[in-house]
């Protein structure tokens, strides 16, 4: 590589097999904290329908272009699974093995292998052939029936919610882990990790709640759902938002003084006056505009914070004291996360073009195989 690699995969090798969603943002994030990760892009995608320059998911990667339906491309993928520590595949299931890239023909020619499956629905199961995207996964799990007010349909927060935290970053944590068997015992296996399974694992602590009769089985009547008045958002005079957190009493003591409330309100303790509290609550955050409120709570551990658009949120003085997002090729970006003191990830290189980095990869990999494409218009 051109670039010095550092962070702690530093010496990694991952391959990736070109998707869309949670796989490459899984990857995303392993070559984050530093290893070599090479996707195998296909002559004619898949993509997001954007100029690669932009997929952010992308960065600091390197990318070939494989055929994987031509007779050479599944040997190709096979060389660099004998080199890899670690494959990831996001296809149905089934589809790698029908090309022959599946694990135990990549296992076969590198038993120290990871082999990280990501799905929505799993390897098996009565939906496991189905299509489906993140909003369907995380209604199944009573995830999506989490968010929403009382009165109104849910809805879902993106695709942070299944795609990522319940499937990346599980994945992640996967691969990881099963890398960490592989060293030790010379093995190496299949990560299944679906979706599902993930966003499920997400609510353990309120089915803990909901098992302790702590949490209702209902949208909006509970601490952490905006069910309580002195846990949401509150709309400003220029009709932006304030959150508001302010859960323990000495936080929420603090709130109400900030506030101007500090006089006779509804009893917080109460939930049947909790409408009553939320309206007094509302009428006094209507008063000021989202500065003048986000000044008034400034350095107070009242547990309030403006509401910021994706565009506002890198100048946020503490995101920017931090470095929270950082530039690099122009784009404006989350930086790497989380932080290791002494192998710090870093931007290292923009969004891979597919095909742009063949011939380095043949030559650092060792994977003769590889030919470069001369066909497309992002090279």
């Amino acid at each position: 590589m051109t670039e010095t690699a550092n962070g702690p995969l530093t010496g990694v090798r991952v391959v990736e097999l070109a998707g869309i969603g949670p796989a490459p943002f899984a990857a995303m994030l392993l070559a984050d904290l530093g290893a070599d990760v090479v996707r195998v892009d296909r002559p004619d995608g898949p993509g997001l329908h954007i100029d690669p320059r932009h997929d952010l998911t992308n960065r600091n990667k390197r990318s070939v272009i494989v055929d994987l339906k031509s007779a050479d491309g599944p040997p190709a993928v096979l060389d660099l699974a004998e080199r890899a520590d670690i494959l990831l595949e996001g296809f149905r299931p089934g589809v790698t093995e029908r090309l022959g890239i599946g694990p135990e023909a990549c296992l076969a020619r590198n038993p120290r292998l990871v082999y990280g499956r990501m799905t929505g629905w799993g390897q098996e199961g009565p939906l496991a052939d189905t299509a489906g995207h993140d909003i369907a996964y995380i209604a199944v799990t009573g995830a999506l029936a989490l968010a929403g007010p009382a009165d109104g349909p849910p809805y879902a927060p993106a695709n942070l919610l299944g795609d990522f935290a319940g499937g990346s970053l599980y994945l992640v944590v996967g691969v990881l882990a099963a890398l960490q068997h592989a060293r030790a015992t010379g093995t190496g296996q299949v990560v299944d990790a679906a979706i599902v399974d993930g966003t499920a694992h997400l609510t353990a602590l309120v089915h803990g709640m909901l098992a302790a009769g702590a949490w209702q089985d209902r949208r909006g009547a509970n601490l952490l759902d905006g069910g309580a008045p002195f846990y949401g958002t509150y709309e400003t005079a220029d009709g932006l938002h304030m959150a508001v957190g302010a859960l323990e009493k000495r936080f929420y003591a603090e709130f109400l003084d900030r506030l101007g409330l500090t006089g006779e309100v509804p009893d917080r303790d109460d939930p049947a006056r909790w409408d009553a509290l939320r309206t007094a609550v509302a009428v006094r955050f209507k008063q000021r505009t989202r500065a003048e409120w986000t000044a008034v709570f400034a350095h107070s551990d009242a547990c309030v914070a403006p509401v910021l658009s994706l565009r506002e949120a890198p100048g946020h003085p503490h995101l920017a004291a931090r470095g929270t997002f950082v530039e690099h090729g122009g784009l404006t970006q989350p930086a790497p996360a989380p932080r290791f003191s002494a192998t710090p990830g870093s931007v290292r290189r923009p969004p891979a073009r597919p095909g742009a980095d063949t011939a380095e990869v043949a030559r650092d990999w060792d994977v003769r195989g590889l030919a470069p494409h001369r066909k497309g218009p992002h090279r």
